[in-house]
């Protein structure tokens, strides 16, 4: 369960599955902007005020405060990428 606020993580979960080329430009500006919402949401509040899930949820989709210093990208991504499904870097 997601803190109050934040995006469900089967909102994420949902959006993250579906292929991009799967999205009309209206569902992947909102999911965009859906995921910036609560990155900042994430940024905002301390890792010592966020629940076990939802750390664990912002572990996942790359959204922990440690990351600030080292981004690195999300289990969720590199499941994405596995798959065939992650964004097209070429472009």
């Amino acid at each position: 369960m997601s803190d109050t606020g934040r995006q469900s993580f089967t909102d994420k979960a949902g959006s993250a599955m579906k292929p991009d080329s799967q999205k009309g430009t209206m569902e992947q500006t909102g999911d965009y902007v859906k995921g910036k919402m609560d990155s900042a949401a994430s940024m905002m509040q301390s890792d010592s005020n966020k629940s076990m899930s939802q750390k664990m949820g912002d572990s996942m989709t790359g959204d922990s405060n440690a990351l600030l210093n080292d981004p690195q990208e999300s289990l969720m991504d590199k499941a994405k990428n596995a798959m065939g499904m992650g964004k097209d870097e070429s472009k």
